[in-house]
């Protein structure tokens, strides 16, 4: 059964890629892209740095062919901001709009957005409701349980944003007062999908970090899909290791120490391309962590990456760690 949002149509149990500040770029996308992402989220823009024509904020729309289906994630607390920036947003032809009122990080719940929205849900579905009158896009939305364990409303909004036209809602199943610590609780998302009131695809978002884990809740909470974050900075394998276990019951091999150069190498390359070689050397920094974890003896070869400043030089790097490596067995 395929799973659609507006004219967008998804596999069966889609797997997406989360909105995530500082990671989720075009480079890392494209990764994701490759190792089987099956809808993907620019990272989160603000809509008044959109409106200012920020130079930050406008860099974030970039969205490239071959990453279809793309969506652009915007926050706001202000009406007339958030109906502006869709249009803005709109231009540049993404496949989707998605509104965040899920970021629990103190300077965007501040302004009243992100999951500062979720102590005032009339507010919410105003916000929801101006964009989605302002674009002819489909418009999703990610959010959490709600702000604390004692004002779970997760069960309204899902209601009240249906009504006024959001096409998907992805859910992270812990509240604001929770930030990414703590266990998530998906039960509160396996309600909402069961409301039989609800017609809108619903995905759960919150610790999915191996395949095993995927599929018991794929079986367990009936979902249309889920969404993987953090699991997937420096590992954008998880995807198709996910993939082939729904098929096959059996675990892929772990990447190599081959693979993850490969990795680490187009990320780079990318990013260089994308932002210009000496941001895109520096900001590719924190991931190389991500990329060789685990591997023994691998500190000097890290502290190499992370302080090199000439990218041929980094290649180079890339080269000797795959000679080092050549017998090294992941486990």
């Amino acid at each position: 059964m395929m799973v659609k949002i507006g004219n967008i149509e998804l596999p069966d149990y889609p797997l997406l890629l989360a909105p995530m500040e500082d990671v989720s770029d075009p480079p890392f996308r494209r990764l994701c892209k490759l190792h089987g992402a099956d809808l993907m989220y620019s990272e989160f823009i603000s809509s008044e740095g959109l409106i200012r024509d920020a130079m930050k904020s406008r860099k974030k729309l970039d969205i490239f062919d071959y990453e279809r289906p793309v969506g652009i994630q915007i926050f706001g607390g202000d009406e007339e901001a958030m109906a502006l920036s869709a249009k803005i947003v709109e231009t540049v032809e993404p496949d989707l709009v998605d509104i965040n009122f899920g970021c629990p990080v103190k300077k965007v719940v501040c302004k009243g957005a992100g999951a500062g929205v979720l102590k005032d849900i009339d507010l919410m579905v105003r916000l929801t409701k101006a964009v989605v009158k302002s674009t002819h896009l489909p418009v999703t939305v990610k959010t959490r349980l709600g702000w604390d364990d004692d004002s779970i409303n997760i069960d309204e909004v899902a209601e009240r944003l249906q009504d006024v036209g959001v096409q998907a809602l992805t859910i992270h199943a812990r509240t604001r007062a929770q930030m990414y610590k703590g266990h998530s609780d998906w039960t509160h998302i396996e309600r909402v999908k069961n409301n039989p009131r609800i017609t809108m695809p619903i995905f759960g978002n919150g610790d999915i970090d191996s395949p095993q884990k995927a599929l018991e809740y794929k079986n367990r909470f009936g979902l249309d899909g889920i969404m993987i974050g953090r699991a997937a900075i420096g590992y954008p394998w998880i995807f198709n290791e996910i993939k082939h276990y729904f098929e096959t019951g059996e675990l892929l091999a772990a990447p190599t120490i081959k693979d993850r150069v490969e990795a680490a190498r187009n990320h780079l390359t990318w990013s260089m391309e994308w932002k210009g070689e000496r941001v895109g050397i520096v900001e590719m920094r924190r991931h190389y962590t991500n990329y060789f974890k685990g591997i023994h003896g691998f500190k000097e070869y890290r502290q190499k990456l992370v302080t090199q400043d000439d990218g041929a030089i980094l290649f180079k790097v890339f080269e000797e760690i795959e000679e080092a490596y050549a017998d090294y067995q992941m486990t």
